[in-house]
């Protein structure tokens, strides 16, 4: 059963809302943009009608299947590991031939579901990080680091802090071609483009 729970929560994880909701809106969002199925790519060639659905089916993909794995019995371990195989499945979908997102709003449903309070911090620091800078890439890194280092610091050393880090490190690693552009300063901006 427990096999079963984390194959099905990699197969939820894995399925591209930011691409179905790009295509309802005439888009592929694949071939256009950041060429990313996120949905700050989708926002940015369908609107935010469509990139708001896509954030909030991508987090769903990330606590849906760790709340019906609790409800199914299984321990925290196993919780924690649907919600690490939900974010995986988002990051490399079989549906998409392994080429998926930077999986960041479906980490914020695992860790909606795990730690709250450090969600909120991760958020606040986003928050923070996009208004100065405009940089929703660097925002996101940044909400990731800081979520990990207050698990650290609320649950110590363990499987929780385990998850983060794994989550963490795939984050940033995702973002390698922004972190790239955010060197030379070629980074598109949300700032830039409203001006």
């Amino acid at each position: 059963m427990n096999i079963i729970l984390i194959v099905v929560s990699y197969m939820v994880g894995s399925i591209p809302f930011g691409l179905l909701f790009g295509k309802i809106g005439g888009v592929d969002v694949r071939s256009a943009g950041s060429k990313n199925i996120g949905a700050t790519n989708v926002t940015r060639l369908v609107g935010k009608k469509f990139g708001l659905l896509t954030l909030l089916c991508d987090g769903a993909k990330g606590a849906v299947p760790m709340l019906a794995a609790q409800l199914l019995g299984a321990d925290l371990t196993i919780v924690m590991m649907c919600g690490a195989a939900a974010f995986t499945g988002h990051c490399f979908p079989i549906y998409l031939k392994f080429s998926g997102g930077k999986g960041v709003a479906t980490a914020l449903g695992v860790f909606l579901f795990l730690d709250w309070p450090a969600i909120i911090a991760g958020v606040l620091v986003f928050v923070l990080l996009v208004w100065l800078t405009g940089y929703v890439s660097l925002g996101s890194m940044c909400a990731a680091l800081v979520v990990t280092g207050l698990i650290w610091w609320l649950h110590g050393v363990g499987p929780l802090l385990y998850l983060a880090g794994f989550v963490t490190i795939l984050v940033v690693g995702k973002h390698h071609g922004n972190i790239g552009r955010l060197l030379r300063g070629e980074e598109k901006s949300v700032r830039r483009k409203q001006a």
